[in-house]
């Protein structure tokens, strides 16, 4: 195993001086500090983790906590993960994901024993039982999804209410007068995700102004259940012309309802869906949607973790709220309506 005395012979530099340049704990010269990274790199040096900790009082160690509900779709999930350990592993961080069911015990845990240097928070809902520990935990902490009380933390989300008054606009530009929306499921919103009544309510609104007839439903996260939902919303209001979808499970499942039925879009049904790009080529969705951003949500999020985490006078500094505004991306599934 390479040790640091193997870097410091490399670099022809003392072990004190080779730990220093790797530190950062004292001043060292640009070159002397090259020779040390080149002798790191040719031998595949890994600083020992339980020292780093020792002599930096840091463990270059995010905590992600997560959960794969039952009641939402687990692809989406994943996106968001991937969005947050991506980006900590390109600033030099590992991932420790937590998905332990009683997320504020697991919160406390890892907080308590200074196990990670910071915490991003996913599955955020309203009345959140973790965040009063995250603000008392001595790390910092980042939220992918808004809270009701956004106090004493960083928050970032999709501009949700945005979007759902941008799908109505754009179906009502295009001259569609009665909609059909599909939302995650109830217990999304029983268990606090506002998410889907941000979307929905704004989306209620809009239709009010514009004078468009929208029929607000939630759907099921799981075949085959939210496709015989949807064939059944198709059978209800056969005068609907265009369908907007806040759930993946929907968007995933509708090309093999449309096909069962004969429909194509936009000729016979306008459709936008809220997802990521990614989603769509993974699942090759041809519908028009609302860019959902899980790794740019993730890559803000871990940013500004890794900000405070390294830098006493950032760890001070406001909090902040940002909403990546909605971009809606056209695949040439709406038109006017038939």
């Amino acid at each position: 195993m390479v040790t640091i005395g193997d870097v410091a012979r490399a670099a022809g530099v003392s072990r004190s001086t080779a730990s220093y340049a790797l530190s950062g704990k004292r001043t060292i010269s640009p070159e002397v500090r090259q020779r040390v990274n080149d002798a790191v790199r040719q031998l595949g040096y890994t600083p020992n983790a339980g020292a780093r900790a020792l002599a930096t009082s840091q463990t270059m160690v995010i905590g992600l906590l997560a959960q794969f509900l039952e009641d939402e779709f687990a692809p989406a999930m994943l996106q968001y993960m991937q969005g947050v350990s991506d980006t900590a592993r390109e600033l030099g961080y590992d991932i420790l994901l937590v998905t332990e069911a009683d997320g504020a015990r697991a919160l406390r845990r890892i907080s308590d024993s200074r196990m990670v240097d910071g915490v991003v928070l996913l599955n955020v809902a309203q009345d959140d039982v973790r965040l009063p520990i995250l603000r008392a935990a001595p790390q910092p902490g980042a939220l992918v999804g808004l809270p009701g009380d956004c106090s004493g933390l960083d928050v970032f989300d999709l501009d949700f209410e945005e979007a759902g008054r941008m799908m109505v606009e754009h179906m009502y530009r295009l001259g569609h007068r009665e909609l059909i929306l599909v939302s995650q499921p109830e217990h999304v919103v029983e268990r606090g995700g506002a998410y889907v009544w941000r979307l929905q309510d704004a989306a209620l609104e809009q239709a009010r102004l514009r004078g468009i007839r929208l029929h607000a439903v939630f759907g099921e996260s799981r075949q085959p259940a939210i496709g015989q939902t949807l064939h059944n919303l198709l059978d209800t209001h056969p005068s609907a012309t265009g369908l907007l979808l806040n759930n993946e499970a929907a968007a995933a499942a509708l090309p093999t309802v449309m096909h069962a039925r004969g429909l194509a879009a936009p000729a016979d049904l306008s459709v936008i869906g809220r997802y990521s790009d990614e989603f769509a080529r993974i699942f090759s969705l041809p519908f028009s949607s609302i860019e959902s951003a899980p790794d740019r949500l993730g890559r803000m999020a871990v940013r500004q973790l890794v900000r405070r985490i390294e830098s006493p006078e950032h760890r001070t500094e406001p909090h902040v709220v940002r909403y990546v505004s909605p971009e809606l991306i056209d695949r040439g599934s709406t038109g006017e309506p038939r």
